[in-house]
C-alpha cells in the first residue's frame, strides 16, 4: 500500500484515512514530515502511528488464536490481512485514544504543544514500536497505559517477575514467594482490587489501610473469618501508584512488623513461611498456609521452566 504524508494529508483527508502508513520503516519519515508541517500534521501522523500500533496488535491476536482449518490458503491471509488493516483505520483516531497522546508527544519535539491534547508524562514514540509477537504486543500496550497484570498464572509471573526480583534483592524474600502470594491474592490477576472509580489499586497482596497508612486508598467488600465462619464486609485496602510499589510496600510489612519474624526467618521453606504468616494473623483464612505455599511453589515452577 502507497504510504500518504501528513503534507498531503493537509489536502485530502479523506486519502489518506483509506491509505494509513503499515511499514515500520515509515515510521521515520512521518516523524520527519511531522517535525517541519503543521500541528494538523503532527495530529495526521500521530493517526497513522496509532493505526500502525494498532494493526500489529490486532495481527498478533490473529496469531494467537488458534485456526479452524476450513479457510486456511493465501488468499484467506490475504483477506485476513486487509481486514486487520481495515479495522486499524477504523479505530485510530478516536476522543481519548493514543493518537493524542502520540499528537502530544510531537509537538513537544517539535518544540510547540496544544493546549488540548493531554497524553501521559512518560510517554515516549519509541514505545510504541510495534513488535511482531504478542508477547511484546502486550508489553507494549502496558507501557502506553498502566492496566492490569495479563490474567493466568504463567503470564501473571512473567509479568511481575522483574519487579519482584528487584526488591527481592533489597529485602531477602524470595521472588517466587512475593509472587506466589500476590497470585494467590489476586486470583493471578483476575481479581485485582479496584477503586470506586474502576481505577487498579496495584494492591497485590490485599494489605489493608490502618490508621497509620496516609496514602490512597481504595473500599471493596471482602470475605473475612470471623469464628471460622465466612463473612461479607468492607475493608480500606491501601492503592499504589504502580504493581513494584505494592510488591514493595509487602516487603516492607513483612520485614518491618515485629509480628511476621518467625516468618522472616522460615524462607527457605514455602510451607514454612505461609504457616508462619497464618499464625501472625496475615489472613482469617483457616486454611490460608496450604493454599499460599501451593501458590508459591506453582510460582516458582514456572520461573525454572522459564529459566530452563
Amino acid at each position: 500500500m502507497a504510504l500518504t504524508t501528513p503534507s498531503t494529508a493537509s489536502a485530502n483527508t479523506s486519502s489518506t484515512s483509506n491509505a494509513l502508513a503499515v511499514d515500520v520503516r515509515s515510521l521515520n519519515q512521518l516523524k520527519f514530515e511531522a517535525g517541519k508541517n503543521s500541528p494538523q500534521a503532527a495530529r495526521e501522523t500521530a493517526k497513522q502511528f496509532e493505526s500502525l500500533f494498532m494493526r500489529e496488535m490486532i495481527k498478533s491476536m490473529r496469531e494467537a488464536t488458534m485456526k479452524s482449518g476450513l479457510l486456511d490458503s493465501a488468499q484467506g491471509d490475504l483477506g485476513a490481512d486487509m481486514l486487520d488493516q481495515q479495522l486499524s483505520i477504523q479505530m485510530s483516531g478516536q476522543p481519548g485514544g493514543l493518537s493524542e497522546a502520540i499528537a502530544r508527544q510531537i509537538a513537544r519535539q517539535m518544540g510547540g504543544g496544544e493546549a488540548n491534547l493531554v497524553a501521559p508524562s512518560t510517554l515516549s514514540l519509541s514505545s510504541l514500536q510495534p513488535s511482531r509477537t504478542s508477547s511484546s504486543a502486550t508489553s507494549s500496550t502496558a507501557n502506553v497505559a498502566s492496566g492490569p497484570a495479563p490474567k493466568g498464572r504463567d503470564d501473571f509471573v512473567q509479568h511481575h517477575s522483574a519487579a519482584a526480583e528487584r526488591v527481592a534483592q533489597a529485602s531477602g524474600i524470595p521472588a517466587s514467594f512475593m509472587i506466589g502470594q500476590a497470585g494467590h491474592e489476586t486470583g493471578w490477576g483476575k481479581s485485582e482490587i479496584k477503586s470506586q472509580d474502576g481505577s487498579n489499586s496495584f494492591n497485590l497482596f490485599g494489605i489493608k489501610a490502618g490508621k497509620g497508612w496516609t496514602g490512597k486508598t481504595a473500599d471493596i467488600v471482602t470475605t473475612e473469618y470471623i469464628d471460622g465462619t465466612p463473612r461479607k464486609m468492607v475493608a480500606k485496602f491501601r492503592a499504589y501508584d504502580s504493581y513494584e510499589d505494592s510488591f514493595k510496600d509487602y516487603a516492607k510489612l513483612i520485614n518491618n512488623s515485629p509480628r511476621y519474624e518467625q516468618a522472616r526467618a522460615k524462607t527457605d521453606s514455602a510451607m514454612a513461611y505461609a504457616t508462619e504468616l497464618q499464625k501472625a494473623g496475615y489472613a482469617t483464612d483457616p486454611e490460608y498456609a496450604r493454599k499460599l505455599s501451593g501458590a508459591i511453589n506453582s510460582a516458582l515452577r514456572v520461573q525454572r521452566a522459564a529459566q530452563a
